[in-house]
């Protein structure tokens, strides 16, 4: 049977511009579980609120992960 990993990032995406340097931080919590023998089985993200005007929104990333062995 197999083992599962959930993990929740919330990532704040930038109103204003380009890039929000979310992507760091997904693909360090993909390769920390990937040395641990899992991987990525499902991601879903969802708006979690707003900091305002100029402020963004915050994105909720969730991160299923399935072991390997």
């Amino acid at each position: 049977m197999p083992h599962y990993v959930v993990l929740q990032e919330i990532l704040k995406e930038k109103l204003l511009g380009t890039g929000s340097g979310n992507l760091t931080s997904l693909e360090k919590a993909i390769n920390d579980q990937a040395a641990k023998g899992y991987r990525l089985h499902t991601i879903t993200t969802s708006s979690s609120g707003s900091k305002g005007f100029g402020g963004g929104d915050r994105i909720q990333a969730t991160m299923v992960f399935e072991s390997l062995g």
